[in-house]
């Protein structure tokens, strides 16, 4: 379907193009949202009559957005959500989420507003556009964390997945090696010992039977 636009939008064009668009995307919302005409000539010449009012409107809707974005732009969003220990999330945070998170934080957005190419899934600091009007896009930082106190840690730039990976995550265990060489050691020592024992026995043994011979060999001399 051919639409004529009636502002810009992002990656179709600008005020007075004609785009094909998908029969969908332009009843769903070109349409209803007056972002867009249906192209015909009637429509065409309606749109050049409106032109200079359209502008005229369209540039004070972006001095309006120009001054959001001015107190909009860099500001950070705490988002708490339940995550695994290498940071991923049992869910995600979704445009709606971050849409109502900064609402109330003063702003009004809706979800369509909040440009995302993909919904969230992972702790940390995550750059967001936000757009305000089609020619004025800002951004914002989403901190996404498990609690204020971890947003907190990683607004200061730490990494709170290795911290606790290395608190709670998975650890060597030396006791049991420990306790097999001990045994290892113990049994080593034990048989040494028997096996010194034995031996002592036969030199004393071998020591008394020269004893004897001696003996022997001097009472047969007397």
């Amino acid at each position: 379907m051919q639409v004529i636009l009636l502002e810009r939008i992002e990656k179709l064009g600008q005020m007075g193009d004609i785009v094909s668009v998908k029969p969908g995307f332009a009843r769903n919302f070109l349409l209803p949202k007056r972002k867009a005409l249906r192209a015909s000539k009637a429509n065409m010449t309606h749109f050049e009559g409106q032109r200079a009012q359209l502008e005229a409107r369209n540039l004070e809707l972006k001095g309006e957005a120009g001054s959001v974005a001015d107190k909009l732009g860099g500001l950070s969003f705490i988002v708490i959500r339940q995550a695994g220990e290498a940071g991923q999330l049992y869910g995600s945070v979704s445009s709606r989420d971050l849409a109502e998170t900064i609402s109330e934080g003063g702003f009004s957005l809706t979800r369509n507003q909040v440009i995302l190419d993909r919904p969230i899934k992972m702790l940390g600091l995550h750059e967001v556009r936000v757009s305000l009007h089609p020619e004025v896009i800002t951004l914002v930082t989403v901190n996404v964390a498990r609690s204020e106190e971890e947003a907190e840690r990683q607004a200061r730039g730490e990494d709170v997945t290795m911290d606790r990976f290395a608190e709670d995550g998975p650890q060597m265990v030396f006791g049991e090696d420990l306790d097999d060489d001990e045994d290892g050691e113990d049994e080593d020592g034990e048989d040494g010992a028997e096996d010194r024992a034995e031996e002592a026995g036969d030199s004393d043994a071998e020591a008394t039977d020269r004893e004897k011979i001696n003996q022997t060999a001097e009472d047969t001399t007397s």
